[in-house]
């Protein structure tokens, strides 16, 4: 069977993955749903200093202390940008990227600059975090996409603040051609709330 490591995305952690692990552990795969530095369960670290570089360093250091190897790589919205980062780190790791309702970076590409209506978000958010994050804070807003109950409750209980150096920090790649040659799905959702 095969193992996942679940990367959520901005404004997650790895509960938002809940719903799904029962299915994979029931198919006999071994999953992981690390929660990003700073989010979630370990909103106490947020700090202005904490970027896609920390949040890189992160799913690199889960996967060797747990010693994974030919792992599916799983990343969700801004968890694309983390997924590009680690396997261009640890290519040996990776036996296959997801890229689920996200955009493939590019080596010097923040998320900001992966799309004109991404950028244009970014925008909104930074001046989000001048007005009402010490400049460098975006609270949560909006559902996800998520519109029914309880779904919609528990979500918008669990979301924390965004960093915006993480939207913000453009990925530097070692190794651009290990990612391009890395096997790769990618997911477009229907109806999506960002």
């Amino acid at each position: 069977m095969a193992t996942f490591v679940l990367v959520h995305g901005g404004w997650h952690g790895g509960w938002c993955w809940q719903k799904v692990i029962p299915f994979l552990e029931a198919a006999g795969h071994e999953v992981y749903a690390p929660t990003l530095t700073g989010l979630a369960e370990r909103a106490s670290e947020l700090s202005p200093d904490i970027g896609l570089d920390t949040h890189i360093q992160d799913v690199v250091g889960l996967l060797q202390e747990k010693h994974l190897h030919g792992v599916i790589l799983v990343g969700h919205s801004y968890g694309g940008m983390v997924i590009t980062g680690v396997v261009d780190q640890v290519p040996e790791r990776i036996a296959h990227l997801v890229y689920l309702d996200t955009f493939v970076p590019r080596d010097g590409e923040s998320l900001a600059d992966v799309s004109p209506m991404v950028a244009l978000v970014i925008g909104l958010l930074r001046r989000q975090a001048q007005a009402h994050g010490d400049g460098w804070r975006i609270d949560s807003r909006g559902t996800y996409g998520v519109t029914t109950e309880p779904d919609r409750s528990w979500v918008l209980s669990k979301v924390t603040p965004q960093p915006l150096k993480t939207l913000e920090q453009p990925l530097h790649l070692k190794n651009p051609a290990i990612v391009e040659a890395t096997p790769r799905t990618h997911i477009d959702c229907t109806g999506s709330g960002f």
